[in-house]
């Protein structure tokens, strides 16, 4: 966040200083307005550009494995500009690599999900996935132990992670 506060800053002032070299080319028919105008101006579309980038980003960096299963977009009041192009703002990812199972448990499935969210670090979930039952559930010591233990929920057919690991 840091970051970008310093880019929405250099924009601002890179912008500024164009508007000051156009001002002094044009032999000072430039309003004087015009400065601070460009320097607003390329801040707001620096961060509008920053916020429409960040999913996409935020992809691309991923590991080879790693799969987008849902994006979440939304549209907030004070950006207008969201209700014509919502914005995504949230990232949940399935790590392939992660596959595993339980020799004693040959159905359910162990799996790390990722949530990205924009402003907060990433997140890792286990997830227990029985296939079969069309349930998933939140990795805990006991469900490790047992897979009857968890607290199993069931999950549509058309859930993104079922989708994702139990399709042939």
């Amino acid at each position: 966040m840091f970051f970008e506060l310093i880019a929405t800053f250099a924009a601002g002032i890179a912008a500024a200083g164009l508007a000051l070299i156009a001002g002094h080319l044009t032999g000072g028919r430039l309003p004087r307005w015009a400065v601070p105008v460009a320097a607003g101006a390329a801040m707001l579309g620096y961060t509008v550009w920053s916020e429409y980038t960040w999913a996409t980003r935020t992809v691309e960096s991923l590991p080879e494995g790693v799969d987008v299963l849902v994006t979440v977009e939304e549209s907030k009041l004070w950006k207008p500009w969201t209700y014509v192009v919502p914005q995504t703002t949230r990232i949940m990812a399935l790590d392939r690599s992660s596959v595993q199972t339980n020799p004693e448990a040959p159905d359910i499935l162990l799996v790390d999900l990722y949530f990205f969210a924009r402003w907060t670090p990433p997140a890792k979930r286990p997830q227990l996935v029985d296939c079969e039952g069309q349930a998933r559930a939140d990795v805990s010591e006991a469900a490790l132990a047992d897979p009857s233990e968890a607290a199993w929920r069931s999950a549509d057919a058309d859930d993104p992670l079922l989708e994702a690991l139990c399709q042939p």
